[in-house]
C-alpha cells in the first residue's frame, strides 16, 4: 500500500464538494489527474471510495469510514508543520539564561 498525503487531499476535497471537477479546481489540478489518483487509492485500499451514477456522487460504506481518518491524518500533518516552522523560526521554544553568582547578588 503507498496512500499519499495527496491523494487523501484529493479524496476529502470530492468527499466535501461531491464533485470531481470543482475538487479539482479547489485541489489546483485537472480533473483528470484527480480522477487518476482517487482511483489509485482506492486501489491501494482494495474499495471503491465513491458511488458514481448519473452526476451523483456519494461515498461509499469505505468512504465513509476513511473521510474521518483522512481529515484527522491532513490536520496532524498540519500541525506537524507549524510546530516545526514555529520552533525552527524561533516563535516558540525554550531559552536558557545563566548569570554569574556575583550578578545575581
Amino acid at each position: 500500500m503507498s496512500m499519499q498525503l495527496h491523494q487523501l487531499r484529493y479524496f476529502v476535497a470530492v468527499a466535501e464538494v461531491r464533485h470531481f471537477t470543482q475538487a479539482a479546481d479547489i485541489v489546483g489540478i485537472t480533473q483528470p489527474s484527480l480522477s487518476k489518483q482517487i482511483h489509485a487509492l482506492e486501489g491501494d485500499l482494495g474499495a471503491p471510495l465513491f458511488e458514481r451514477v448519473r452526476g451523483n456522487i456519494a461515498l461509499t460504506a469505505a468512504g465513509e469510514v476513511l473521510l474521518p481518518l483522512a481529515r484527522r491524518i491532513l490536520a496532524d500533518v498540519d500541525t506537524a508543520t507549524r510546530e516545526v516552522q514555529e520552533l525552527v523560526g524561533l516563535r516558540r521554544g525554550r531559552v536558557r539564561l545563566g548569570a554569574t553568582p556575583s550578578l545575581a547578588t
